[in-house]
């Protein structure tokens, strides 16, 4: 017996021994964490890289080892294979499709355990030149449609297509009539025109990375035969799968394109469902973002033209790779206790869940008990430490969940948490004093006080994971307090000292109060305590603690004194209702008062709205009582948006006023045809309350249209026709589908109306064309809109002219009169109102020089009933031609006769010269050269100048007739600013300018001859001079 004694106490001593050192161990130590894993690789065949390299790499203490697998086999890594590792990463050089394509997975291992990745493969992408045979042609009637098949030759992966015309790269646009499948590289043309002969080629583009290929095929050649110009309902060519299966989060793009005369036009619906906000449409092509299972259904395409339609529907089915629901993490576990592990995934179809330990199959054995995604084990062992995995898969794809379980075998030991030394506790109050010490398996525990053996009585309690409780403490209490906790590995203790306290109370506790939403409030907590000890107090709503700072400065704390806790509320609002608490806390113990604080404010949303009895302008609404807010709900207010407009409006109801104890009323006067969202909105004596959730959207039924079309007015257009517009309706007041116009039109004085109806809301204009109408023809017209439920009133009448004719009398006693050497006037008598057919919107005055051809002439337009103009910009001393012309809207009438006018000769180009001056007292007296006109020149009839103290005063025009002048000046003039030019039939000439200076004598000062506009210039003379006064701008 003692010999076996002996051995056990032995192998006890290794066992604890060896636990010792892998606890110690653990601190330290964990197993492999995957922190990059391989990724699915596609490398192009014939690529310039010589390399492919598959990451992989683990956090590990200590440091992991790897290895890899291909296609669930070990490769081996020999110094001279073409796999050699790189750290972690297999780098694989010169790949070659039939050694290297296949599922690699990275295996990390170190003394903890062992982990492996996730599976990724290597694929090779290729694509092969298309087939050398020529392609057929295709011959197909004019206004039919046609398709080329691409036939592409063999790749991976997928391709984009286009279709060349004739040559590259001369790509065919995606039109509308013309259509490439991406799905088959297919070119679909709807309706074949002229512009489509030639010769077609699929040209197949395959992205790779960075790495792009194109090919094309052999040109297929097309020719037309002689135009069918029938119209055919459309055909439906180019079609979606009847199934589409796509993973949720991917886009699902659905094909479709139909042949027809018209070319049809594309429309896609749901047929079990609402149209998505994700839906990217473009007629031939419907695309759905980030796909869902919400979206999966039938859908619809329709292929539609005025000859007919024709649809077609298929499936969306969402499934979705393997995602995680619940994972497992990393576990330390008790020798000899049990562990459960779970982990779920969600996915479509629903994934399979297997186990792995340490990079093997893991199945039930033994105490290990293994059921899907649940792992059971029984009295664990040191032998159950190691890496697991839980991997979840289905065809999409696999997801691996990794956690390291550590099991324990510890003695007692209390140095990570000793029990409290010192342990204050309050007179009549209750301590708790936890006996946590660190063992596997767990520790009996037992307490002592000094040397007595505590046990459960009605003041003391020892909880089962050895925590002692010790009720309505006095000071008797005081004292050592130790724990022994104990297991078959060891034991332990620790003590610590309890010190008894004055207990805390509240002495003046907070009280219940009623306010209105806004007001302020002040909630009274005062507290005694132990002197020894600090005192805080804390404020609770409805048992949530208050955070002063981020209450937004509602809360305050009223006082800084230690025994005052006083909580005031500013503001306050619907939200700070509740029950109150004030707690007063030592380290030792605490003590709470609360009190209610009511805050009355508007109503609360109603609920629960709810639309039935739809008719056309009314409907039924009800609704559920929200919270009146302490505040009796005195009435109701509806109020509506439709989807033309976002802004909600209240709106009539019957009765007009919704008492506070109703809960449903009618809502009248609504648009027929409408979509509407109503909402309900409750008020009391403080105010308006937040308005209830929005309703389901309704439309209200079709009705007949209430209101006819306005704008309606006319004229203008070809010969023989009568023009009508008006101002299209909105959709507010359609009031129903299938709406137009009905328009009733007669020649004004006639008995009968002629009628026409135009379909389509947004039509504006209709054209009558008839031989008999007469030009400017009045008519009188009316319009009332219909719809499919019948006709609605007519507008007034308006009178509208049929179109207009170009004038057919030409004004008379046209004369022309030269002003200046560019400038002329031309006068007339005007045509008669009686003789127009049209409005005579003014007159045309054509001038050409005396041997041009009246074909080159320039134009002058005026407009209303002028008979007069004034043209510029003519050449000086030139004969020139005049007629003029009556216009209108259907253009312009016959010429006059054609008057003659000669320009006169330009002024002289040479300003006055050798300008000098003499004071004498208040005059001074400035003179010039004469200036001679030349032969091709206008003769001087005098001289113009102007006279300007300084550069801020008003000019002053002085005319003389010859070439001296004398100018009456101030007294204390000291200097001023001239310009003299010549004046004549031909207009003035080129100024000089002088700066004259009083103590400048007779010196002569000729400066710059150019001078801005001057305002409101005074013109003077002397003797035979005439003052004249020039408003507005003058330039000499």
């Amino acid at each position: 017996m003692g010999g076996a004694a002996g051995f056990v106490r032995t192998s006890l001593a290794v066992v604890t021994f060896l636990v010792w050192c892998q606890a110690q161990s653990s601190t330290r130590n964990y197993g492999p964490v995957f922190e990059e894993q391989p990724v699915h690789t596609l490398f192009p065949e014939g690529s310039a890289e010589e390399k492919v390299t598959l990451a992989c790499r683990a956090r590990a203490s200590p440091p992991a080892t790897y290895r890899w697998k291909m296609n669930g086999t070990e490769i081996k890594i020999e110094p001279d294979s073409r796999y050699r590792l790189v750290a972690g990463d297999l780098v694989i050089s010169n790949p070659v499709k039939a050694k290297d394509a296949g599922s690699y997975q990275c295996v990390a291992t170190n003394s903890r355990g062992t982990v492996v990745s996730r599976e990724a493969s290597l694929r090779f992408g290729f694509l092969q030149e298309f087939s050398a045979e020529e392609r057929d042609p295709v011959k197909i009637t004019e206004g039919w449609g046609v398709m080329f098949a691409c036939s592409p030759p063999p790749h991976y992966p997928g391709l984009s297509y286009r279709w060349l015309l004739n040559e590259f790269p001369n790509f065919i646009p995606a039109d509308g009539r013309r259509f490439v499948s991406q799905t088959t590289g297919n070119l679909y043309i709807a309706k074949t025109e002229a512009s489509d002969l030639g010769n077609y080629s699929c040209f197949a583009t395959s992205h790779i990375d960075f790495i792009t290929k194109s090919v094309f095929s052999k040109f297929s050649r097309l020719s037309l035969a002689a135009e069918d110009a029938r119209q055919y309902a459309p055909s439906i060519k180019a079609r979606f799968p009847a199934d589409t299966y796509a993973l949720a989060g991917q886009v699902v793009t659905l094909e479709c394109f139909a042949f027809g005369n018209p070319v049809p036009r594309i429309k896609w619906r749901r047929l079990d469902g609402s149209q998505s906000s994700k839906w990217i449409g473009s007629e031939p092509l419907l695309q759905i973002q980030d796909v869902g299972f919400e979206d999966e259904g039938t859908y619809e395409c329709e292929a539609e033209n005025i000859k007919g339609r024709d649809t077609y529907q298929g499936r969306i089915i969402i499934q979705a790779q393997p995602e995680w629901l619940k994972v497992i993490t990393d576990t330390e576990a008790d020798i000899g206790s049990d562990l459960r592990w779970s982990c779920a995934a969600a996915g479509k179809p629903r994934p399979a869940v297997r186990w792995l330990r340490d990079g093997q199959p893991l199945t039930s054995q033994n105490r290990i008990e293994v059921s899907g995604g649940e792992l059971r084990f029984s009295k664990l062992v040191l032998e159950d430490s190691g890496m697991y995995q839980c991997v979840a898969e289905n065809k999409h794809g696999t997801v691996y969940a990794s956690a390291e379980l550590t099991v324990q075998a510890l003695a007692p030991d209390f140095r990570l948490n000793p029990v409290k030394r010192l342990i204050p506790a309050a007179r009549s109050g209750k301590v708790i004093i936890p006996c946590q010490p660190r063992a596997a398996p767990k520790a009996t525990v037992l307490w002592t006080k000094g040397t007595e053996l505590l046990i459960n009585s009605s003041r003391v309690t020892i909880t089962t994971d050895g925590t002692l409780i010790l009720q309505n403490i006095s000071k008797s209490d005081e004292g050592k307090y130790t724990c022994f906790a104990e297991n078959f590995m060891g034991k332990a203790n620790s003590t610590g000292i309890l010190s008894v306290r004055d207990a805390t109370k509240i002495t003046l506790a907070p009280s219940s109060a009623d306010i209105n939403v806004g007001e302020n409030l002040t909630l009274q907590c005062h507290a005694s305590h132990d002197p020894t000890m600090d005192l805080t107090f804390t404020w609770s709503l409805d048992d949530f603690p208050i955070d002063f700072d981020k209450s937004e400065g509602h809360y305050r704390r009223a006082s800084a004194k230690e025994a005052i806790g006083d909580l005031s509320i500013f503001n306050t609002q619907l939200k700070h209702s509740g029950r109150y608490t004030c707690t007063a806390q030592t380290v030792v113990d605490s003590a709470s008062e609360s009190a209610t604080l009511t805050v009355r404010g508007p109503p609360g949303p109603p609920g629960g709205v709810v639309v039935r009895d739809i008719s056309d302008t009314t409907i039924q609404l009800s609704w559920s009582r929200g919270f009146d807010n302490h505040s009796p709900i005195a009435r109701y207010i509806i109020e509506a948006r439709t989807l033309l407009s976002n802004k909600w409006k209240q709106m009539r109801t019957n009765p007009v006023n919704i008492e506070g104890n109703a809960e449903t009323a009618q809502v009248v006067n609504l648009i027929p045809w409408m979509d509407y969202e109503f909402r309900v909105l409750a008020s009391n004596i403080l105010g308006v309350g937040e308005p209830s959730l929005p309703s389901s959207k309704i439309r209200t039924k079709e009705a007949a249209p209430t209101v006819a079309p306005s704008g309606l007015s006319g004229g203008g257009g070809a010969p023989n026709e009568l023009i009508i517009n008006w101002t299209p309706t909105l959709r507010d007041y359609q009031n129903g589908d299938g709406f137009g116009y009905i328009l009733s039109f007669r020649k004004k004085g006639t008995q009968g109306w002629l009628t026409a109806r135009v379909p389509h809301a947004e039509s504006l204009h209709y054209v009558y064309r008839n031989e008999s109408i007469s030009p400017y023809t009045p008519f009188e017209v009316k319009i009332k809109a219909y719809n499919r439920k019948g006709e609605g009133p007519e507008s007034l009448t308006a009178i509208v002219y049929s179109a207009e004719e170009e004038p057919k009398v030409a004004p008379f006693r046209v004369m022309a009169k030269a002003v200046l050497s560019s400038e002329m006037d031309v006068s007339w008598e005007p045509v008669e109102q009686g003789d127009m057919t049209g409005v005579l919107l003014g007159y045309e005055i054509r001038y050409w020089k005396d041997g041009d051809k009246e074909e080159a002439a320039d134009r002058v337009r005026t407009a209303g009933l002028v008979t007069s103009a004034h043209v510029t910009g003519l050449n000086p001393n030139t004969k020139y031609h005049v007629s003029v012309r009556a216009y209108n809207r259907a253009g312009t009438g016959p010429p006059s006769p054609s008057t003659n006018v000669t320009t006169t000769k330009p002024p002289p180009k040479r300003p006055p010269g050798n300008i000098s001056w003499t004071f004498s007292g208040s005059t001074v007296s400035i003179k010039w050269d004469p200036v001679v006109a030349k032969a091709d020149e206008s003769a001087v009839t005098g001289y113009k100048m102007l006279y300007r103290q300084d550069s801020h005063s008003a000019p002053t025009l002085y005319l003389a007739s010859k070439s001296r002048i004398d100018i009456p000046v101030p007294e204390d003039f000291t200097h001023a600013f001239v310009q003299i030019r010549v004046t004549g039939p031909g207009g003035d000439g080129i100024p000089a300018e002088v700066h004259i200076l009083r103590n400048s004598g007779t010196s002569m000062m000729v400066e710059d001859s150019v001078m801005r506009p001057v305002p409101h210039a005074v013109i003077i003379t002397t003797n035979s001079l005439v003052m004249v006064a020039l408003i507005s701008y003058l330039e000499l």
